[in-house]
């Protein structure tokens, strides 16, 4: 059975799929909705059907405060993400 990816809504194919949180992708597909980079299967965090890095999951929808944005801020800086 030919599975449709969420994102470009096109065929994936058995041999190219990436399957991650019960959705099949295209390997350039999954990737975070926020920042854009490429994701690995099952290494990411869904919002309303959308795939996200851990990174901007909780930058975009983590525990708000000044202590946690500024904390959040400078662990995406540190590690070169989004």
């Amino acid at each position: 059975m030919i599975s449709y990816c969420p994102v470009c809504g096109k065929p994936v194919y058995f041999g190219e799929r990436k399957r991650s949180l019960g959705k099949d992708y295209h390997p350039l597909c999954l990737k975070c909705n926020h920042c854009k980079r490429q994701l690995s299967p099952s290494q990411h965090a869904e919002h309303d059907d959308k795939p996200f890095c851990n990174n901007c999951y909780l930058l975009l929808f983590g525990p708000r405060g000044k202590k946690c944005e500024m904390f959040l801020m400078l662990l995406s800086l540190f590690k070169g993400n989004c």
